[in-house]
């Protein structure tokens, strides 16, 4: 190892002048000169940096090169030569390769650290020369390290219930270099089981609080000058009581009479901790008791001796039942029978009874009478059916079998179409052939589209004969969705016989005006305009005998007035309305709940021939295992009446449930909902889960996020997306769909990685709760939470995060939020609301899918069984509507009611392909069907008004 030399800046200057001439010098001079130098042919080599460095208090730090091979190495800090006085340098010769290595050392102290005053921090570097010229390290800093003493944010003590979430939030002092963070409990480090520690803002989360949870928490901060302890926060993780389940009833307290029986319960399921909530309610209940008093039996009246047996004996019986023995009392004491030897002539010679004889042909003439009876009831019935029969086919028009047709295997020609629309470029060409791929289809939320001219069905060259209609049905239904397209006309003049209108025939006095429901709305206007402003959640139409549709908008309710269910040169003023002042439960203590909105129809006095079918959305998962979903009424006193269940059968009404739609077959108009009780923890209902947010008028910086989980119903949305363009709120995210089971477990939503740095949010905001029955029990009313937010300077335009929201121990959705805070570069993303669909109602022939003309024909061929066994419970098999056919048996027109249960299964998808597959297969039914259904109107209407 060589010494430590020093020099002058002379010698520095005459070497860094005379640089470029020393390796001509040294390449002209002898070998062995070059060699000492440890001359290799190439630039220096730093086998050692200097790098970043820390000053603790004044201790002075060293900053240290090594290159290879070096002539001189020298430091230079800011920009500046360090003076070669403060050089401490040394010079070893590398033993594998002979090459020299030189090494520099220089001290910085913390008064030149200080003394600087420069855009950036105090650095260093080293600048080595050999015989090629010169090569420079990287830069190092050095900094003056500290770490204040007050954190920024302290964490703040918390009471939380079992199974909630914990958050403690810390801020350290500020500090260079920046601290580490470590939390202690109860002065011993904390492990990190359980413990999340998120988007690197040292905050600590514990999802699911436990009793061991419970603690005094402190935020630890360090780095190499010192080490800091926030204040101590208290974490009492409580546990509010429950009640356990009830013991048996104890006996009464009395052994005969009346008396007092009791049973209890305990608050231990679980008991109340570390401050939780005792059990509400009551440990003792108690209730009378009669102990009925025993009862000693009583020996009754003898009978009558019996006539003398061939033993010349009679006998005589008594029962022990004046009294009974009861409730323990002794039986009777004695016999119950006696005999005793009859004399005095009543025997005969041959031991014969002369009293036995009876008189002839009593026996023979009773049953002659019977037969006679059962004779004259036989051909009674078959007159009575054979009457029936000639008079319902003497009332039909069309008589002929439409599967029986000859033209079944013929299918259609070319069509010549009529029409007065001329010029229309959308007119169906006579020799264009239909292409059976081609479908309209319609999506949700319910809403008409252009209307299908389907008049060109009904054109007697299309159907006449009728024989021609069979498999190749498929060819006149889908020239429907090729049709004209031509919107309605939904202005309609009302009819001198429209109803109500003052009082109307049939309302028994009940005036127009009449309210339901107890805030007494209206539920009639003096004159319709149905024009595209309509109040919300209410629809209103005028029907006549060619029927109609009639729709709430962005609701997914519906009702459809089949053709003929109103009489001739009659109209009905028609309105549907989604009652909103439902929110009691559906029955005092029971466990059902609503699953879809209220829906009411009238007016109360509707007289129609044929039930209408009404479409209401839901919002339950279906599974029969764990649901038990009914159909109820509201009746007086605003309680609510059983009229089916969706899985039995009945007379008075048809229930066709689906994923998220049910569609009820009703005759009495009034208010009506769908309600499910659970059977069991895996039942579960659909939320739609929303995001939006608006800036926040009081504060130029603030920005606010509402979040909205709602029942997966169009209407209940639509209830949301309403008021929130009120408000000037935009739609961030996508809405998503959850499951939210029956397991009496809560839901959570919180806020996650919000920029630190850029947004602040508001302390003990991040996550909020909703308890199971807020949200199992909501009865289609939206819950919403809300984040505010506020940035750090207006510059900050962007907005990222995350809304987590989850069910515990449940499902969980999370909805990621990348939006524009500046008014003018705000990205919407679109929700319906009603200004979106404002078309409520479609009457006569362009409400239906299926022509006039056929659906008469299909009704009048099979509303009679055929020889072949084709008749209403063949198509409804087809159809997939085979259940509950009870009701359609019940119906003067089943084939009718069957189609217009197909009507508003299918009014979304508008694909007649289904019903012209059916037909198909119908045509190749080959075995007879001999099941019949019947009943009578009188029943059907007995039965719904005994419901309740």
């Amino acid at each position: 190892m060589g010494q430590f030399s020093g020099g002058c800046y002379l010698s520095f200057g005459i070497l860094v002048l005379l640089g470029s001439l020393v390796p001509v010098t040294l390449a002209r001079g002898p070998r062995g000169e070059a060699l000492q130098h440890g001359q290799s042919g190439t630039l220096p080599h730093f086998l050692e940096e200097p790098v970043d460095a820390y000053i603790v208090k004044s201790n002075p730090i060293k900053l240290r090169c090594q290159a290879r091979p070096a002539l001189q190495i020298f430091f230079k800090c800011n920009g500046e030569w360090v003076h070669q006085s403060q050089h401490m340098s040394q010079e070893h010769t590398d033993l594998g390769t002979g090459l020299k290595i030189r090494e520099v050392m220089i001290n910085v102290s913390r008064q030149q650290v200080e003394d600087f005053h420069g855009p950036e921090d105090y650095w260093c570097l080293c600048v080595a020369w050999s015989h090629l010229g010169t090569s420079k390290s990287r830069k190092a800093t050095v900094r003056i390290a500290y770490l204040r003493k007050n954190f920024e944010q302290d964490p703040q003590g918390t009471e939380v219930p079992m199974n909630g979430m914990i958050v403690l939030h810390c801020r350290p002092p500020e500090g260079v270099p920046v601290a580490e963070v470590e939390w202690l409990k109860n002065e011993e480090p904390l492990s990190s089981e359980g413990v999340i520690d998120t988007r690197g803002d040292h905050n600590l989360i514990i999802s699911e609080a436990r009793l061991s949870d419970s603690g005094n928490y402190t935020c630890v901060a360090s780095n190499i000058v010192a080490k800091r302890r926030s204040a101590t926060a208290t974490v009492v993780v409580y546990v509010n009581g429950g009640w356990s389940s009830w013991t048996d009833w104890s006996p009464c307290n009395v052994r005969c009479g009346r008396g007092v029986q009791k049973r209890s319960r305990t608050c231990t399921n679980p008991a109340p901790l570390n401050g939780g909530a005792f059990c509400e309610g009551m440990s003792v209940q108690k209730s009378t008791c009669n102990t009925l008093c025993p009862v000693d039996g009583g020996w009754g009246e003898w009978t009558d001796w019996s006539a003398c047996s061939s033993d010349c004996e009679h006998q005589r019986s008594r029962e022990c039942t004046a009294p009974e023995p009861k409730h323990g009392g002794r039986l009777c004491d004695g016999v119950a029978l006696a005999t005793e030897n009859c004399t005095g002539g009543l025997c005969t010679q041959n031991r014969k009874l002369l009293h036995d004889a009876k008189p002839q042909g009593v026996e023979s003439s009773s049953d002659v009478a019977l037969y006679s009876g059962l004779a004259a009831g036989v051909v009674t019935v078959v007159l009575l059916i054979v009457a029936v029969t000639l008079y319902r086919r003497s009332q039909s028009e069309y008589g002929v079998d439409v599967i029986d047709s000859s033209a079944l295997t013929g299918g259609f020609q070319s069509f010549s179409f009529k029409t007065s629309r001329q010029a229309n470029p959308l007119l169906i060409n006579s020799s264009m052939q239909p292409d059976l791929t081609v479908s309209r289809t319609y999506t949700s939320p319910m809403c008409f589209q252009d209307s299908i001219d389907k008049e060109l069905m009904a054109e007697r060259s299309l159907l006449d004969p009728l024989p021609d209609l069979k498999v190749k049905v498929y060819s006149v239904f889908l020239l429907v969705s090729l049709g004209v397209s031509e919107r309605a006309e939904y202005h309609v003049m009302s009819h001198p016989q429209t109803f109500p209108r003052g009082l109307a025939p049939d309302y028994k006095g009940v005036a127009v005006g009449t309210t339901l429901g107890r805030r007494g709305k209206n539920l009639f206007t003096p004159q319709v305009s149905l024009t595209h402003s309509r109040a919300l959640h209410k629809a209103t139409a005028v029907f006549g005998h060619a029927g109609g549709r009639l729709v709430v908008p962005n609701t997914g309710i519906s009702l459809l007035v089949p053709h003929g269910g109103i009489a001739e040169d009659t109209t009905w003023e028609m309105y549907m309305i989604i009652n909103q002042e439902d929110s009691s439960s559906v029955s005092e203590d029971g466990p059902e709940i609503f699953l879809s909105p209220a829906v009411t129809y009238g007016p109360p006095g509707l007289d129609l021939s044929c039930p209408i079918a009404m479409t209401i959305a839901h919002c339950a998962e279906v599974a029969p295992e764990n649901w038990t979903i009914r159909l109820r009424r509201q009746i007086q006193d605003n309680k609510w009446e059983e009229v089916m269940s969706v899985d039995e059968e009945s007379t008075s009404c048809y229930c066709l449930l689906e994923a998220q739609r049910c569609h009820v077959l009703l005759e009495h108009p009034g208010r009506y909902a769908l309600v499910g009780e659970p059977l069991n923890q895996e039942a579960a209902k659909r939320l739609r889960l929303a995001v939006f947010g608006s800036p926040d008028n009081s504060n130029s910086l603030g920005f606010t996020l509402r979040v909205y989980c709602v029942d997966d119903t169009p209407h209940a949305f639509q209830e949301v997306a309403v008021g929130e363009r009120s408000r000037g709120g935009r739609l961030l995210e996508e809405p998503k769909m959850m499951l939210f089971r029956g397991n009496t477990f809560s839901l959570q939503v919180s806020i996650q990685d919000v920029p630190q740095l850029l947004w602040s949010i508001k302390p003990f905001t991040t996550c909020q709760e909703f308890s199971f029955s807020q949200v199992w029990a909501s009865n289609q009313r939206p819950l919403q939470c809300a984040f505010s937010l506020e940035r750090y300077s207006h510059s900050s335009s962007q907005l990222s995060c995350k809304i987590s929201v989850r069910q515990v121990k449940g499902e969980e959705q999370i909805l990621q939020v990348y939006t524009s805070v500046v008014e003018n570069e705000k990205g919407v993303v679109p929700f319906f609301t009603q200004s979106d669909c404002t078309i409520t109602s479609q009457t006569g022939s362009r409400a239906f899918k299926i022509p006039l003309s056929i659906r008469q024909r299909i009704s009048a061929t099979f509303d009679t069984a055929n020889a072949k066994g084709k008749d209403w419970q063949l198509l409804a098999q087809k159809l997939h509507i085979d259940r509950n056919l009870c009701y359609f048996a019940c119906q003067e027109s089943p084939s009718s009611v069957i189609l217009s249960l197909w009507e508003v299964q299918h009014q979304d998808s508008g694909d007649l392909d289904s019903l012209a597959s059916a037909l198909e297969e119908i045509s190749r039914v080959q075995s007879p069907r001999t099941a019949t259904l019947s009943c009578s109107r009188e029943e059907r209407d007995s039965e719904f008004a005994n419901l309740g």
